[in-house]
């Protein structure tokens, strides 16, 4: 398989997207979603990267993210990646889950995909596209009936709701 190319472009906000092993339904656990939540808070911090939107599906991620600095974005979500997973993957493990064996492959055990997809964001209009997109996902897939309703995305943030999971730094045009 070719490998994806990144166009770290600064300046821009990004929209990235990638999934759990074979797609498989991994975020459906509050604690996963949470401990997902926590890393990608601290990375950012570490980065100095703005988080404008998110949502977390139980297979795949969507994050809509301004760095402020110049970085390789595949570095950043490789990180992130890699950090969740191993958390994950040991709570998993603590738990005796039978997921493991779905994703365990010889000595490696996978949680995430390896690659994802990014998008520079090069107007204000397409960034406020990519943070609705994240919003109407859940709808979209019948999760549920109104973006209010799934407090794993950033929508309750902008709408000023109670039970925020994560404090974001928001996007205004």
């Amino acid at each position: 398989m070719p490998k994806l190319k990144h166009f770290d472009n600064f300046n821009t906000a990004r929209f990235i997207t990638f999934s759990c092993y074979h797609r498989y339904q991994l975020m459906v656990d509050d604690g996963t979603r949470l401990i997902f939540l926590s890393h990608l808070k601290s990375i950012c911090k570490n980065y100095n990267i703005d988080i404008y939107g998110y949502v977390i599906m139980p297979e795949h991620i969507h994050l809509v993210v301004y760095p402020r600095v110049e970085v390789s974005i595949g570095k950043v979500i490789g990180q992130l990646k890699s950090k969740s997973a191993r958390e994950i993957l040991l709570q998993l493990r603590r738990e005796n889950s039978s997921l493991l064996s779905r994703l365990t492959i010889g000595e490696k055990t996978y949680f995430w995909q390896k690659r994802c997809y990014d998008h520079n964001c090069r107007t204000p209009e397409t960034v406020l596209e990519k943070i609705n997109y994240c919003h109407k996902n859940p709808v979209t897939r019948r999760l549920v009936d109104e973006p209010k309703e799934w407090k794993w995305s950033s929508y309750r943030w902008y709408e000023g709701m109670d039970n925020i999971v994560l404090e974001i730094d928001g996007y205004e045009c």
